[in-house]
């Protein structure tokens, strides 16, 4: 049965359920709307401090809570949307139904407020673990970073260490290298160099030999290569290549025991025919230049008469070894050129040059002398109006002296002479 109460300004009876309905809702609605707005302004304000923070760190993170944030607004605007078209419909069906549908309503709203409490948690929830998951992620690469920069320094220290290592040596390298080379030299400053009196004496060898022969070669054997100090190229006054002669110079105080084999050997590898060797001391059976086992052996005074004697045999040598070549064929060679249309057309060319040249040079000679002739003539006229000046100037200066002279030995008047 229903229970009726009256208002006290009007006096008007109502049901009670339809005034506790009434202001149940009117409250709820209130309620709602605060709670909407709290919790909008709450999300606004975590949101703009979520993004501040975000933004800083990782934009992939802040990709993703905003996806989550907007996925959870649309939520709960559905929700509200839900919860607020469903009071309405429930808060109508109230006033038609009794007061068991109007708890199970109120039931069903506490759970949905339950419910969004415990969706706003796990966001919190999740907002802390993220937060946590950041954090973590930053510690991580703040101390990747910092062991990176720690083996960097490292590394720029011992490549400091390495290069300041290195400069110490090549200092006391250098500073051994310059005491080795000062004692070096004082020792060749004192005891003089064995090697380099041998080495002028090659140089000077080399340049005798082709100042005296110039149409001979003369080519030095470099240093370190097997093969005694050079080797003469002996030609002939045709260019035509006769023989070989190579030196071996020697400047010590001793003579070699093993030089005559050695030097027999380099004119073996070298394809010499005589080999040559000057000394500054003779061996003990030699008092002067001579011949021994194969090789020639002459002191560096003796050692140009000594080629001029080698050469001249050679190239006799090579003249009667090449008259002997094949003698008979080139008789008939010859004998056939000489005889042959070729060899005339070849001497009538050259005649004809020959008379050529002849007629020029003859008409050369005729136009010159005309010239001369010519030129004499007025080198004589010249003179006789200087000796015609020379006599009017003495005659008006007297016996001044007035030198009028063009030739210095010309005589006192030309004009008489």
């Amino acid at each position: 049965m229903a229970t009726n109460i009256k208002c006290p300004n009007c006096n008007h009876e109502f049901p009670l359920e339809a005034a506790v309905s009434e202001e149940y809702k009117k409250e709820l609605r209130e309620q709602l709307v605060t709670y909407k707005k709290q919790k909008e302004q709450e999300l606004a304000r975590r949101e703009q401090e979520w993004q501040q923070q975000m933004l800083q760190k990782d934009a992939d993170l802040n990709k993703r809570l905003q996806q989550e944030k907007e996925q959870l607004q649309v939520e709960l605007d559905q929700a509200i949307r839900k919860r607020i078209s469903a009071d309405f419909e429930n808060k109508l069906q109230l006033l038609e139904q009794n007061n068991r549908e109007n708890e199970e309503r109120l039931k069903e709203a506490r759970r949905k407020e339950a419910e969004f409490l415990r969706q706003q948690q796990d966001l919190k929830n999740k907002e802390a673990e993220l937060e946590l998951e950041v954090q973590k992620q930053l510690q991580l690469e703040r101390e990747k970073l910092s062991e990176e920069i720690r083996k960097i320094e490292e590394q720029k220290v011992a490549v400091k260490e390495t290069e300041l290592m290195l400069r110490m040596k090549e200092l006391e390298k250098q500073l051994e290298d310059q005491k080795r080379l000062a004692d070096e030299m004082k020792r060749r400053a004192e005891q003089g160099s064995t090697q380099l009196q041998g080495e002028i004496q090659e140089l000077v060898l080399e340049d005798m030999l082709r100042s005296t022969f110039p149409f001979d070669q003369v080519t030095e054997v470099g240093k370190g290569v097997r093969g005694a100090d050079c080797i003469q190229t002996v030609r002939n006054a045709q260019g035509l290549e006769c023989g070989r002669i190579i030196f071996e110079s020697k400047r010590t105080k001793e003579f070699g025991g093993d030089w005559i084999e050695k030097l027999k050997a380099d004119m073996r590898s070298q394809g010499a025919d005589v080999a040559v060797l000057v000394t500054q001391v003779m061996p003990r059976d030699l008092d002067r230049f001579g011949e021994k086992n194969g090789v020639w052996i002459c002191s560096f005074a003796e050692v140009k008469a000594v080629v001029h004697m080698l050469r001249d045999g050679i190239i006799k040598i090579a003249g009667a070894l090449r008259s002997q070549e094949n003698k008979g064929d080139k008789m008939h060679l010859l004998y056939n050129y000489l005889t042959s249309s070729e060899f005339a057309e070849q001497w009538k060319a050259i005649r004809e040059g020959f008379m050529s040249m002849r007629l020029s040079i003859q008409k050369e000679r005729d136009a010159m002398e005309k010239l001369w002739k010519a030129r004499e003539k007025q080198l004589e006229k010249v003179l006789l109006n200087a000796a015609h000046i020379r006599g009017s100037i003495e005659g008006i200066a007297g016996m001044d002296a007035v030198d009028l002279n063009l030739l210095d030995d010309a005589p006192a008047d030309p004009a008489i002479e």
